[in-house]
């Protein structure tokens, strides 16, 4: 019985098992991407780093007419806070306008800073910007232009990241301080929809270095 000893010739896997073991593996990859950005996006929503700064930059929103929206409103009422506490000297108000605006975005914050109490020669507007990249890279080259350097980001929670991410690229030294007033915290669904919407823009943004707001911006109010 010799013959049953002898050894078995290998077993070599089929190609169409290294092509489900390629496809399942790459699906395992992304879910763990998209998972721990997710997750990523969920625990900086929750820090609030109130550290002196030079500046405090209050990301701009939607604004009527120069009346801030809900949403611009809870920010520019974060960073007054922030400044009445001293964090930092100047708040910069940032942000374009549209065509036939009486006002740009940073004018209508500024100009509600100033009617809440917060001298006019302690704001710094930069009137530039339409998305979140474009306006810290203004933000950027107006700060730097004053030998200023560290920042602290006033946006949404969901959204903290994302701006943090981007200050930091553009030059600054930065970290947030996100409101956590406002439309976009107001439910559980708005901020579940708003982590999904933010972690697939801030890995757009990390593949393709292109501001990405038209996939997480903040739409509410």
């Amino acid at each position: 019985m010799a013959w049953m000893s002898s050894s078995l010739p290998p077993v070599t896997p089929r190609p169409a098992n290294w092509v489900r073991r390629a496809l399942f593996g790459t699906v395992l990859l992304l879910l763990l991407v998209v998972g721990g950005t997710a997750v990523r996006v969920w625990q900086v929503a929750r820090l609030d780093d109130r550290a002196p700064a030079d500046v405090i930059v209050v990301l701009g929103a939607a604004q009527y007419n120069g009346k801030p929206s809900g949403v611009f409103e809870a920010r520019l009422e974060h960073a007054k806070q922030l400044y009445d506490e001293g964090v930092a000297k100047t708040v910069v108000t940032v942000g374009g306008g549209k065509t036939g605006d009486n006002y740009t975005e940073a004018e209508a914050g500024q100009r509600w800073l100033v009617q809440q109490g917060v001298p006019k020669t302690a704001t710094l507007l930069v009137n530039e910007g339409r998305d979140t990249l474009g306006s810290l890279r203004a933000v950027s080259a107006a700060a730097q232009q004053r030998g200023l350097r560290t920042a602290v980001i006033v946006s949404d929670p969901w959204h903290s990241l994302r701006a943090t991410t981007m200050a930091n690229d553009t030059g600054l030294d930065a970290w947030g301080s996100p409101t956590h007033r406002g439309p976009v915290v107001q439910t559980r669904e708005t901020q579940a929809m708003y982590i999904y919407r933010e972690t697939g823009a801030l890995l757009f943004y990390r593949l393709t270095n292109n501001p990405a707001d038209e996939i997480g911006g903040t739409s509410i109010g």
